[in-house]
């Protein structure tokens, strides 16, 4: 029984480190707080072990505005990705890594620049954002939000 049950978890692990089943065994998703121009938008990334990942995020203040996109990293050379709109905006963007699950960066959005941090918190991410003049990130409890 108990080789059995050594042999099933074996292939659970192969399965994942493979991409077949159990996707995602093998990564770590974080919140990500990003301005694109003037407009706050929060959502996740999601880091794989090889350094490649994907990015999902909306428009705080219109959530419908979506944009998603991929990445990929390294401890040595930091990260390069693409982001693309559902209002037809694009964006690509370099960040560097603070620790392994968190870092910032910044970017050319078609709209003005992109700074963005993913795996910390509001106080932790405000030095690497640029917030617009007369704006401010605060919390309103559990949500980043930009206000006057």
């Amino acid at each position: 029984m108990r080789n059995l049950l050594l042999a099933s978890l074996a292939g659970l692990a192969l399965a994942a480190w493979t991409g077949s089943a159990g996707a995602g065994f093998l990564s770590a998703t974080r919140p990500v707080i990003a301005m694109l121009g003037p407009n706050l938008f929060v959502g996740d990334a999601e880091g794989n072990l090889d350094g490649a990942g994907t990015l999902a995020i909306h428009a705080q203040a219109a959530p419908s505005i979506t944009c998603t996109g991929e990445f990929t990293s390294s401890a040595e050379a930091g990260g390069v990705g693409k982001l693309k709109c559902s209002d037809g905006a694009t964006s690509t963007f370099k960040f560097q890594r603070l620790t392994i699950f968190s870092g910032q960066g910044r970017g050319a959005f078609g709209r003005g620049t992109m700074s963005f941090t993913y795996g910390l918190t509001l106080e932790e991410s405000k030095p690497y954002l640029v917030v617009p003049a007369g704006k401010r990130l605060e919390l309103r409890g559990n949500v980043v939000a930009l206000v006057d």
